[in-house]
């Protein structure tokens, strides 16, 4: 009996550590790829045509020959995270990674609105689609994914419901603005509403407190990210919300998305609206979640 129990407890001393390494991070988040001397990764820092103004937009190119599937992914409001070492994660992933500043905002010329914006993520999922585009920067149009962050996410819900070809959605701690609207009508969450865009401006040109809101008063059909999920329908989708952002938010709209797509997937992170302390444990969400729109990727 003494032996049996020594071996029992070498046997789960042994198992222990599998048992413990869950889901270990993904090399991508955290270790360089080999270089490849003939398709080194790389940057391209340009200017895409967008309505009466220009996004102000950068490509981050995986390394290795051959096309490569894409990741548009969209900042928020205002866009003070950026997610850029998302945008890395995934590069090293074998993605290429297009990020953008809205019009109006930060710099890129035109005028900062809700629509504008809207438009903006449209016809920059668009330019990835182009001839010339694709030839250039060896985009495979058959794996583009949208993921964004906050008023980011509804607009990659916005877009990809629109486009049938993108091939998966990622929104991390996304904003509705229907529940906004909703809020609206206590004067709690008027003065909080206030409060969040009063923040906001300054790096954004032309948008006022009135013509926001106006906005989002006055198009709810629009404006309403559960009704967006369910028009993008049966394609991949993993949501992350935030308990100290707005993933409240994240949970009703998750409801509307399951009726649509059961497989949905929907996590609720006990962090803040940033992700300040799991920025490693969102990256690595995101690769595992290209990895299965596209296996195949490096």
């Amino acid at each position: 009996m003494k032996k049996i129990g020594i071996l029992a407890g070498a046997l789960l001393a042994l198992a222990a550590p599998a048992a413990a390494r869950e889901n270990p991070i993904h090399p991508a988040v955290i270790a360089d790829p080999a270089p490849d001397a003939s398709y080194p990764a790389g940057m391209s820092a340009f200017v895409i045509p967008s309505e009466d103004g220009a996004l102000n937009a950068v490509l981050y190119t995986a390394a290795g020959a051959g096309l490569h599937p894409t990741l548009l992914l969209l900042h928020g409001f205002p866009g003070n995270e950026q997610n850029l070492d998302l945008a890395q994660a995934a590069r090293r992933a074998g993605w290429n990674v297009l990020t953008l500043h809205y019009r109006g905002s930060w710099g890129s010329p035109g005028t900062f609105s809700f629509t504008h914006a809207s438009e903006d993520a449209w016809n920059a999922l668009q330019y990835l689609q182009q001839s010339g585009t694709v030839a250039r920067y060896r985009i495979d149009t058959s794996a583009i994914v949208v993921a964004g962050h906050s008023m980011g996410g509804f607009m990659a819900a916005d877009v990809a419901a629109a486009e049938p070809h993108v091939a998966g959605l990622f929104l991390i701690d996304p904003w509705d603005p229907a529940q906004t609207v909703a809020a609206l009508s206590t004067p709690e969450g008027e003065a909080a509403w206030k409060a969040e865009v009063a923040s906001d401006l300054p790096p954004l040109k032309g948008a006022t407190y009135d013509s926001l809101t106006g906005e989002i008063r006055g198009n709810g059909e629009k404006f309403d990210l559960g009704r967006q999920l369910v028009g993008y329908g049966r394609r991949p989708l993993t949501i992350i919300g935030a308990e100290r952002g707005i993933g409240a938010m994240a949970r009703k709209v998750t409801a509307d998305a399951q009726s649509a797509n059961p497989d949905t997937r929907l996590m609720v992170w006990p962090t803040d609206h940033s992700f300040s302390d799991k920025r490693i444990a969102l990256a690595d969400a995101l690769v595992r979640f290209l990895k299965q729109v596209a296996p195949m990727a490096r």
